[in-house]
């Protein structure tokens, strides 16, 4: 068992290395939970050492600063790090009916809008679940690879996907050994289907791959060889750090150019937009194999697919639902489904489900009114709440 030391990280490298050591203990305990097991002795302890040692680092203007290298420094937000810490403290501490009233104080309106959900599943028991992670079943983080799921978070999570659900999957642009690196679920509880569900980790162990062509194949590791060139020079090392940095995922490449936290001016952070948008264009002068997404935070770069009659598009997450449901078997042709997301481009997963069943639920993470608007037009079984604490404590407590 990993125990955490009392020892204030210094630099970038013994934030990460720090952030890792916590994935254990966590999934130690989340293990011992969900077994009907006492957790580990060392749980609690190391957990207030991990929160002694990220609020023991020096702070400035609310973020807080490390050395990057012997020469120069970098100033990140740490909130997601530190809260999550603090409400598995909690959580373990208080227990989950006292945790439970924490989140009501936390959320404006949390107890009526978890109601409502709860009514909307109740009596239910679900073929899939198809939920997106970030911003829907796991609060936001600066930084991707930091954002190791919290003890609750996977507690209520693998509780209901367990319980109440026969195929449940994890479904995220992210690529799939980082997803499974910030992941703390009990093993073989859940699919995890990643670079928006060409690659997938199953009940087994084994990892699914939807086929590449030969070129495109050829052309992608063109690109991120120029993207990693690009972000190792000095002037661009910074998104290689913040929010997603840069990710090279199943038929798609991730940068960040922007975090949640605003830490990038934005006219630089547009002209780094531009610079991307040029290495596609020189290395795809045809357009036929890229197409960019922008999401104002990350520019996902996506290998196009071809399409019945209407030629070439970007691969989306309605695509990755139609290839899971036949690789895996998922016979989404019978309902209920549960489709959760918390922007746009998760839409396409409900419609999706939708194509193969009328009998599905859907429950989206947003303030956004468009995107409300846009969920809740497609069915009359859909809920919209504005945070994944609320979507959490729902799966949790059916």
């Amino acid at each position: 068992m990993v125990e955490i030391p009392n020892e204030r990280p210094k630099s970038l490298k013994d934030f990460y290395a720090l952030m890792a050591a916590s994935r254990t203990v966590r999934h130690a305990a989340v293990d011992a939970i969900m077994s009907g097991r006492p957790i580990p002795e060392v749980t609690v302890p190391a957990l207030h050492n991990l929160l002694d040692a990220l609020e023991s680092i020096p702070e400035n203007g609310g973020k807080r600063t490390l050395w990057l290298d012997e020469d120069r420094t970098i100033d990140l937000e740490m909130d997601y790090e530190i809260n999550e810490t603090r409400k598995d403290l909690f959580y373990l501490e208080e227990g989950e009916g006292t945790f439970l009233d924490l989140l009501g104080d936390l959320h404006p309106d949390f107890d009526e809008t978890v109601e409502r959900g709860r009514e909307l599943l109740r009596g239910l028991d679900f073929n899939c679940l198809i939920t997106d992670r970030d911003g829907t079943i796991n609060n936001y983080c600066a930084r991707y690879l930091t954002s190791i799921q919290s003890i609750y978070n996977a507690v209520f999570v693998s509780r209901f996907a367990m319980n109440k659900t026969q195929r449940p999957v994890i479904l995220t642009s992210a690529p799939l050994d980082g997803l499974v690196r910030i992941s703390v679920n009990p093993e073989n509880k859940m699919y995890y289907a990643a670079s928006k569900g060409r690659e997938c980790l199953d009940l087994e162990g084994r990892i699914r791959r939807l086929p590449i062509s030969k070129n495109k194949q050829l052309a992608i590791n063109e690109l991120n060889k120029r993207l990693e060139v690009l972000v190792s020079l000095p002037e661009y090392e910074k998104f290689s750090l913040i929010g997603s940095g840069l990710q090279f995922k199943f038929g798609q490449s991730t940068v960040a150019r922007q975090d949640i936290a605003k830490s990038i001016p934005e006219v630089e952070s547009e002209q780094f937009l531009r610079v991307i948008e040029q290495i596609v264009d020189e290395v795809d002068p045809e357009k036929v194999n890229f197409r960019i997404e922008d999401t104002g935070l990350d520019v996902e770069i996506i290998l196009t697919i071809e399409t019945s009659g209407d030629g070439l598009k970007d691969f989306d997450k309605g695509d990755g639902v139609k290839y899971l449901n036949s690789e895996l078997g998922l016979d989404m042709f019978r309902g209920p489904h549960l489709i959760c997301g918390d922007t746009n481009s998760d839409v396409p997963m409900l419609e999706a489900a939708l194509e193969e069943t009328p009998d599905s639920r859907a429950i989206y993470v947003t303030k956004n009114a468009d995107l409300a608007k846009r969920v809740s037009g497609l069915t009359d079984n859909a809920l919209i709440v504005p945070e994944p604490d609320m979507l959490v404590a729902i799966l949790g407590t059916l």
